[in-house]
């Protein structure tokens, strides 16, 4: 049952996360910073890699894999002549202590004991191939405890995306042909996948490869073949992720899930998250 509980706590941990690159507190902790908040991209790639020190564009498009190498490479390294990885590090808390608090209110302290839990299963993780997860278990608690739940759940959150990364690579996708096959399987309009930099062409070529493999149709849809082949992606990501819910247990983990739920009601009811994104949360069902 691990596999089917991790894909349950990613379901209640992920919103959270993604409050950093979507709450209006995080951007103007951005422009505080000196980005270009005009595109979210600037803060997205600083936000996520400064765990990693002043990585180069190579890094970068080794832990975020399903973006365009050209697009990297318009923000990286030009993000660390605007901000260090330290200064964008110390705002990415403060981004967050300041949209949690506008989220919860006063209730923080009420998160102490969801916060517990999240820190057992995120210090339980393996780091070997997980470099994203790693980098932020490096870092120092922060003594709020809203401010630990959200650490906690952004090693969890990265621990299951280099898994994921894993994945795609055993099952032979490259990082285009992951969003033409994700996008194959209804998980996103195309449309969605047009903020990871592909070009037409590239997006076009990356369709004739999976075609010729017999994974999607004429018209872009997956084939038997294809549908199979991303329930395998899905379903070994699940079991990669397994490993810190196993250690927490299940019934920790569903009290987690109980003490989440207030917090992830206000982030859905904020608005602030996209009405659809390109993780096929809610869509992606996978057999079992």
């Amino acid at each position: 049952m691990s596999g089917p509980l991790a894909r349950q706590m990613w379901h209640q941990i992920e919103p959270v996360h993604a409050t950093l690159y979507f709450s209006p507190e995080a951007f103007e902790e951005a422009a505080g910073l000196g980005y270009d908040v005009a595109s979210r991209w600037w803060s997205y790639f600083a936000w996520r890699t400064a765990p990693l020190g002043a990585a180069g564009p190579r890094l970068v498009e080794a832990a975020c894999y399903s973006f365009s190498p050209a697009m990297i490479a318009g923000y990286v390294p030009g993000i660390w002549a605007t901000a260090t990885p330290a200064q964008v590090l110390d705002a990415r808390l403060r981004a967050m202590d300041r949209t949690l608090r506008a989220l919860i209110g006063d209730s923080a302290r009420a998160l102490k004991e969801a916060a517990e839990l999240a820190v057992r299963a995120a210090e339980s993780v393996e780091t070997a191939h997980r470099p994203l997860a790693a980098a932020n278990l490096d870092l120092p608690w922060a003594d709020e405890p809203h401010l630990a739940l959200w650490q906690a759940y952004t090693v969890l959150r990265e621990h299951r995306g280099d898994g994921h990364l894993t994945a795609l690579q055993a099952a032979g996708l490259d990082a285009c042909e992951a969003l033409v096959s994700f996008a194959s399987v209804g998980a996103a309009p195309v449309a969605n996948f047009t903020g990871r930099g592909w070009s037409s062409e590239e997006w076009a070529a990356a369709r004739e490869r999976l075609a010729s493999r017999g994974l999607i149709d004429a018209e872009g849809a997956a084939t038997e073949a294809g549908q199979a082949l991303r329930d395998q992606v899905e379903r070994l990501t699940d079991e990669l992720a397994a490993e810190p819910w196993r250690a927490l247990g299940e019934a920790a983990a569903e009290r987690l899930a109980h003490l989440n739920r207030p917090l992830l009601g206000a982030v859905f009811e904020s608005g602030m998250l996209p009405m659809t994104s390109t993780l096929g949360i809610g869509k992606i069902q996978v057999p079992a």
